[in-house]
């Protein structure tokens, strides 16, 4: 079988690069500095493949396939909250391909694309006597040695294009590692309200990408901290279910938080609500108000909002160009939602202070569906310098979801960056903000 030609693999390399930066442009997944951080290593890549002489003087080689892999492993289900990508992490500073939350627990994933044939346990002089054997070494240490704010609590190891038997038994004899299906089942399943099953669909060309790379995933768990939702629910005032039947489901609020599970123990299935999340549920704005808002005279809206008035007209207008409530039906519906004691405390002398009579109504409605926890912030957030970006306050807010491994809906986005940038993973969900109006 003739060998591919060198010009034609290099020419099929440089589209590649250019498809790959356009869907990581799109991407979602990334925060936009690591989107930019991506798309750069990738724009790097392609530079050097227009840079190589023509004819080649030998077979293309190419970071691309590793970058493809990385970008592949972001886009899974999975994984949420990166903070880092192809960037060293640790004390002794260590290459991590992806730092993230998997699962709801802090993960570093180390991603390879090399030839099996080429992949050994303990090395060859080819690979300067280092194999996969003192790479997980490396990763192991520097993941327990890491300050706790950045410690993982799994390492995951992505070999893209397969492993030899003696590499994966390595991992699994000497580091206790075991081989996951991580790419086998990409379908996402969801119970609906009807009681059936649903499947949220998964990229396209993340399918694909597995069933033709065929990859082969080793995970190894690192002891930390772990809170097992089931056992502290149960051990919780329970809620009164008979407000469910009170509510009236022709209002689109009431409606909305009759969705919110009071008795779901799945630790999948938990939302840490902010005081933002829960100001945006019961706005006049979100709740049929914006419309009367925009009706107003100028003169009138700025004497009762004075110098909120720009920022409450255009919740308003976006209001009504994009209705908020069906967003976090989306997010909310089905889950159990928990609310720490100091945000409970703030958001009901907010309502008291500014709410009007409706959205006093609305904020009583929506306590009785959480369930309201003590302020446990985790440790790993704790250990984050308190600083005006990390003020203490939200640390106790973000943190009672980090230790209760549930995703904080929020729009204080200002925080969420300032942990980002520290190279910690959180588990957040954003929403736009709402403003209380009075009404």
């Amino acid at each position: 079988m003739a060998s591919p030609d060198p010009d034609e693999a290099l020419d099929s390399a440089a589209t590649r690069c250019l498809s790959l930066l356009r869907r990581v442009a799109s991407s979602p997944k990334l925060p936009p500095p690591l989107n930019a951080s991506l798309r750069r290593l990738i724009a790097a890549e392609l530079r050097s493949l227009l840079l190589r002489p023509r004819p080649l003087p030998c077979p293309l080689s190419s970071n691309l396939g590793h970058l493809e892999a990385v970008f592949h492993v972001v886009l899974h289900p999975a994984v949420h909250g990166v903070s880092r990508v192809a960037r060293p992490l640790g004390p002794v500073p260590v290459h991590v391909d992806v730092a993230c939350s998997l699962r709801r627990a802090p993960a570093w994933v180390f991603v390879s694309d090399r030839n099996p044939s080429r992949v050994s346990w303990r090395g060859s002089p080819g690979e300067r006597g280092r194999g996969v054997r003192a790479r997980v070494a490396e990763a192991l240490a520097a993941a327990r040695a890491a300050a706790r704010a950045l410690r993982p609590e799994k390492l995951l190891f992505v070999f893209a294009r397969g492993v030899g038997d003696g590499v994966a038994g390595g991992l699994v004899e000497e580091f206790g590692a075991a081989e996951i299906g991580f790419f086998d089942d990409l379908e996402v399943f969801e119970e609906l309200d009807s009681g059936w099953m649903g499947v949220r669909m998964v990229d396209s060309e993340l399918l694909q990408w597995a069933e033709s790379r065929k990859p082969r995933v080793f995970e190894i768990d690192i002891r930390g901290e772990f809170v097992d939702v089931r056992d502290r629910a149960s051990s919780s005032v329970n809620l009164n279910l008979k407000d469910e039947e009170e509510l009236d489901l022709s209002d689109p609020f009431s409606s909305l938080i009759s969705k919110i599970r009071p008795n779901c123990t799945s630790s999948e299935n938990v939302i840490n609500f902010d005081t933002t999340a829960m100001i945006a549920l019961v706005s006049g704005i979100s709740n049929g108000g914006a419309e009367q808002l925009l009706k107003g005279s100028e003169n009138e809206m700025r004497a009762r909002f004075k110098s909120n008035y720009d920022f409450v007209i255009m919740q308003a207008k976006s209001e009504l160009q994009h209705p908020i409530l069906p967003e976090l039906e989306n997010v909310i519906a089905g889950k159990k939602g928990i609310v720490c004691q100091s945000v409970c405390s703030e958001f009901k002398e907010i309502a008291s202070m500014c709410g009007g009579p409706s959205e006093k109504i609305r904020a009583d409605k929506l306590v009785k569906r959480l369930l309201v926890v003590p302020d446990s912030p985790s440790m790993r957030l704790m250990d984050l310098p308190t600083t005006r970006k990390l003020a203490l306050k939200n640390k106790i807010v973000f943190g009672t979801g980090d230790h209760w491994r549930a995703p904080t809906l929020t729009a204080n986005m200002g925080f969420v960056r300032a942990v980002s940038q520290t190279s910690m993973s959180l588990l957040t969900i954003e929403h736009r903000p709402r403003a209380l109006i009075g009404i």
